[in-house]
């Protein structure tokens, strides 16, 4: 029985889709980010307000009512945020790129020169180097493309991507607002603030585990990494409110 070279290749090629797509998958992470970035906040300021005013008055209504306020307050101001430098980031692309088309049209042996550099820095040399940049510059469109992310590192965020990422950001600090408030339902301040504590610096580990998983591997340092920072900015509103009474 023979075997052809191309029987080899497409059984290869099939073991390292499998690999590519189903083992070790890229990650299109912009939602992670925004879960995290709104999830994170929220928790962290709220908790700050309601240890520092529960600290300061140890009244679990009055820790409530500060929370809720603050919870509000905070995952519109994420949201509006979120929008507002995404529409920022996509008005700074959009005008970043008419400036190379008017770069490419005025002074094009300069804006060459920059994309030759570009690939040296990379390093392509001689022939290959001279048809890479032969071929780039032959289409305004590509070549403006390769300016913007090679040169300037922007990418384009359009209002439908800015809308979507302030829902995503604002719900996010909306949960992460409430969950320390729920001890407050159940026990007196005393004992809900060290219960809101440990809940938060839970949901901060599990938030920064998930976001290790996601991308960089480091499950355990990320969680530790997240939860540390998060109730060390939460226990300043503590010192706050005890310093207070």
């Amino acid at each position: 029985m023979s075997f052809s070279s191309s029987s080899f290749e497409t059984r290869d090629v099939s073991v390292e889709r499998d690999y590519h797509e189903i083992r070790d998958p890229h990650r299109r992470s912009r939602w992670l980010t925004d879960v995290v970035l709104g999830g994170q906040d929220g928790l962290v300021n709220v908790l700050g307000v309601i240890l520092g005013v529960a600290a300061a008055t140890q009244s679990a209504r009055v820790v409530l009512v500060a929370g809720f306020a603050a919870a509000i307050a905070e995952s519109v101001s994420m949201a509006a945020v979120a929008y507002t430098s995404t529409v920022a980031a996509g008005d700074l692309y959009r005008g970043e790129r008419a400036r190379e088309y008017r770069h490419i049209a005025a002074v094009p042996a300069l804006e060459r020169e920059e994309v030759r550099r570009i690939y040296v820095k990379k390093g392509f040399s001689g022939d290959l180097l001279e048809r890479i940049v032969e071929t780039i510059t032959s289409r305004p469109d590509v070549w403006v493309a390769v300016m913007m992310a090679e040169e300037h590192g922007l990418v384009d965020a359009d209002r439908a991507a800015s809308f979507r990422s302030a829902i995503i950001v604002g719900a996010s600090s909306l949960v992460g607002s409430l969950l320390p408030l729920l001890p407050f339902l159940a026990f007196r301040a005393s004992i809900a603030m060290w219960a809101a504590l440990i809940v938060s610096a839970a949901v901060l580990f599990v938030l920064g585990a998930y976001k290790g998983k996601m991308t960089t591997g480091r499950v355990v340092a990320n969680g530790l990494e997240l939860a540390a920072i998060g109730t060390t900015a939460a226990l300043l509103g503590y010192a706050v409110g005890a310093l207070s009474r």
